[in-house]
């Protein structure tokens, strides 16, 4: 049995641990009757197999395409498909809210699994997922360094509090993201792509150089998750990857795309 799960970019600026978009770009895991060493219990992935059923006697082939700790939701798709391969092999239905109550703990936010199980474009609160739209009028370009950053480092970096005109301003965008995304609107989505809340204290100089000098095609651009890929929203993905390419020749260039359909 073979399971496969999206990338995916979280926050698209304004919308801190709650939104996220679901990417062409996919791991995979096949399952079969054990044979060899029995499956690594500090695996993620096996860790989360075993929420839901038991990862004994069996076989775990991981297939890793999406780059490690740099904000494409690696271990949010490593968790999707753990959840997702023990709800197949035990013949449980189970909705992607019940696998995200699960999952959630092992991730300790929300935002990434929840589009990864669910696909599209979609807002997760309280437990909740709402899948908002299929895709968006914008193509995402991943501009990925080679440096790693995990998800925890750069937590340490966000302050308890912050001013109250920073905090008006992210409502206001954030605002203007969900009205975007429900009306496939991309003058609205690039307005909505700035944040005072948490990228102005994760410093990304790829990010500070787009936005000095966007690049051809472009409408916008937004930390990935907590980075430190960098995701420039294009109308034209082809022109825009191109400049990405030159000015930033030791950084991968992808042009990707969003997908409708989560881990499966």
């Amino acid at each position: 049995m073979r399971v496969r799960a999206p990338a995916t970019t979280a926050n698209l600026g304004p919308g801190f641990d709650c939104a996220a978009v679901a990417l062409d770009l996919w791991n995979e895991v096949e399952v079969t009757e054990g044979r060899g060493e029995p499956p690594d219990p500090t695996h993620i992935g096996i860790r989360a197999f075993g929420l839901v059923a038991s990862p004994e006697g069996l076989a775990f082939e991981w297939t890793d395409r999406i780059p490690r700790a740099r904000g494409l939701g690696s271990s949010a798709a490593t968790i999707a498909l753990g959840l997702v391969a023990a709800a197949r092999w035990s013949n449980q239905e189970l909705s992607a809210e019940e696998l995200l109550a699960r999952g959630a703990p092992l991730e300790g936010h929300s935002d990434n699994l929840a589009a990864c199980l669910s696909g599209g474009v979609c807002l997760t609160w309280d437990g909740r997922i709402e899948r908002l739209a299929g895709t968006l009028p914008l193509t995402p370009v991943a501009v990925v360094p080679a440096e790693k950053m995990t998800t925890a480092e750069s937590r340490l970096a966000l302050p308890a509090e912050v001013p109250h005109g920073d905090a008006a301003y992210t409502v206001a965008r954030a605002a203007l993201l969900g009205a975007g995304i429900a009306r496939g609107d991309a003058a609205l989505l690039s307005a909505a792509f700035t944040d005072r809340l948490h990228e102005p204290y994760r410093p990304s100089r790829i990010l500070d150089d787009v936005r000095a000098r966007p690049p051809a095609g472009s409408a916008g651009a937004t930390l990935s998750g907590s980075g430190p890929t960098v995701i420039v929203w294009a109308e034209d993905a082809e022109a825009c990857a191109a400049e990405l390419a030159e000015r930033f020749p030791t950084e991968e260039v992808l042009p990707l795309s969003i997908v409708a359909e989560g881990a499966h």
